[in-house]
This record gives structure tokens, C-alpha cells and sequence, in this order.
């Protein structure tokens, strides 16, 4: 289930996030990346949308990247909580009538009703909504009990950033639309998550902190493989959801590169990692990517 964490940024700023312990800081050396042409330039990075404090990774050739684009890209532009609320209820509502706990089998409504109970979420106020919804709340409940934040996400540190720096951001997505793929699942695949997100919690906290481990390394190939084996029971959901996103952003970058300038593209670290991420489908179109390091840019 924690492959669908570059989803939630949106979802978890409505959660009151719990009291996280103070730690020492902890240096990161996430993956960056660059795509260029003769007067166009894209970096492109894995970010994370929930972080514990204390991570430092917004410094070294991150930073210098950061500060030699001239626009920052997300995979959306966070709207205000209230407007999220809105487009949540509305792309969340069954309109069949029927209650979404009778919609389980006995077993998997068993253990839903129970997950629900363990997270402090009465599941009763779900009855009208769609299975995708509450798979989804139950899905950031360990990251947020975990003290994972989303002001210290990534894409918080980098809009603050640009709104400091006058940079212009841009979303590739709108909340609807990332809301509308899980919102346009067939009603069986809803429910698979739902019952996959269920089963999962568990070891949620766990997989999750080793997603980080391979972020703060800048191991992608790490980060892929574990993503790729969460993936394997649930094919459909890895096609809507990813891999044909990254396809269509691998177009959106190919056809920016016909236009000057230098971008920062920040989009879910999953993306960016695996056999058909968006580094992959670049190379599909002939399109050169190249790893920096911090030294690429003292070279300058």
C-alpha cells in the first residue's frame, strides 16, 4: 500500500498530525537528475510528501538546483483544506445507496470495521462514500501516528522556497484529477485496495521507513524494487495510479524541452524509480537523463 504514498500530500494536510519526538537532525542525499537541451534545462526530483523532522535534504546540488530553475513543477499545487474537503466529498460519494461495509465479505468487513476502530475513524460516516475513500484515510493513518509530517515534506519546504525566491509554481495535476483516478477505479478494484490497505497496516510504518532509508541514500533502483513487489497483487491499480502517469509526464517534460528555460520538477519518488518510471519512458524517447552530484555543479 505504500506505494501509493505520492497520492496523499494533499489528503494527509487534513489529518492533525500527531506530537513527533525531537530528534538530531539527519543529513539525506536524495537522487536528482537533469534533462537538457542547447537552451532548456529540467532537474527532476523524488520527493517525499511526509517527512519526520530533522531530515536535511534541501542543501548540496539539491539546492543548487533548486536555486538555478526559474519555475518550480509539482505533481499539484496544493489547494486550500477546504477545498480539498470539497473535491473529496464530491469525487467520494456512491450513488448506488448501498452501505459500503455490506459491499465486503464477512471476513474483509471483519477486519475493516476493526482497522477503522484501531485508527479512531467511525466508520459509520464512510457508509454513503466509496470504498476508495476510506482505503485512502486508513492508508496515511500509520504515517501520521508514525509522526510523519506534511509541513515537512518536501513539496512544503520547496513552495516555501519558491514563494520566498518569486518563483512561479505549477501543478501537473489538479487535486480532482489525482483524487478522480482512484474515484475512477471500477468498484471491485476500489474494494481490493481498500481490503489490500487493510491488510497492510501492519507493516505499514515499517515499509514505509524503508522507502525513506532508500530516499535518504539515493538508492532508486532500492526504492523501485520494493515498490515493484507491493505492485505485484494489484496490476490494475499499478497502471492507473503510476505507470501510466509517468508516461503521460515523460510526454508533458519531452514536449517542455521545445521551450527555454530551466525547471524544477518535483514529483513522488516512486515515479522516478523502477522499470517503467518516468527516468525509464525518457529513455524510451531517446531522451538523455543524467544523475548529478554536487560535484556537477561546483564544475560550473
Amino acid at each position: 500500500m505504500t506505494r501509493l504514498f505520492s497520492l496523499f500530500a494533499g489528503i494527509a494536510l487534513l489529518l492533525a498530525p500527531f506530537p513527533a519526538l525531537a530528534k538530531a537532525p539527519e543529513s539525506a542525499s536524495p537522487a536528482l537528475w537533469v534533462v537538457k537541451d542547447a537552451d532548456t534545462t529540467i532537474y527532476l526530483f523524488g520527493s517525499v510528501h511526509v517527512l519526520k523532522p530533522g531530515t536535511l535534504w534541501f542543501d548540496d546540488e539539491v539546492k543548487a538546483a533548486f536555486d538555478a530553475s526559474d519555475e518550480l513543477v509539482l505533481e499539484m499545487v496544493e489547494p486550500p483544506a477546504p477545498e480539498m474537503a470539497k473535491v473529496m466529498g464530491e469525487l467520494g460519494m456512491a450513488t448506488d445507496g448501498k452501505p459500503l461495509s455490506e459491499k465486503l465479505d464477512a471476513t474483509a468487513r471483519a477486519k475493516y470495521l476493526a482497522a477503522m476502530a484501531d485508527a479512531g475513524i467511525p466508520w459509520q460516516g464512510f457508509e454513503r462514500f466509496q470504498p476508495w475513500m476510506p482505503g485512502v484515510m486508513l492508508s496515511v493513518m500509520p504515517l501520521v501516528k508514525g509522526g510523519y509530517l506534511a509541513e515537512e515534506g518536501v513539496e512544503k519546504i520547496l513552495s516555501a522556497a519558491a514563494a520566498t525566491a518569486g518563483k512561479p509554481v505549477i501543478g501537473l495535476e489538479t487535486a480532482s484529477e489525482q483524487l478522480g483516478y482512484f474515484a475512477g477505479l471500477p468498484e471491485a478494484q476500489q474494494i481490493a485496495f481498500l481490503n489490500e490497505t487493510v491488510n497492510g497496516l501492519p507493516k505499514a510504518d515499517a515499509e514505509f521507513a524503508n522507502l525513506i532509508k532508500a530516499w535518504k541514500a539515493g538508492k532508486p533502483d532500492s526504492l523501485g524494487r520494493q515498490m515493484n513487489r507491493s505492485l505485484e497483487a494489484t496490476p490494475e491499480l499499478a497502471q492507473v495510479l503510476l505507470f501510466g502517469r509517468n508516461a503521460k509526464w515523460a510526454d508533458w517534460i519531452a514536449n517542455r524541452l521545445e521551450k527555454p528555460g530551466t525547471l524544477f520538477i518535483a514529483v513522488g519518488a516512486g515515479h522516478l524509480a523502477g522499470a517503467r518510471s518516468v527516468i525509464a519512458d525518457l529513455g524510451d524517447r531517446k531522451i538523455a537523463v543524467k544523475r548529478m552530484t554536487a560535484r556537477d555543479f561546483k564544475q560550473k
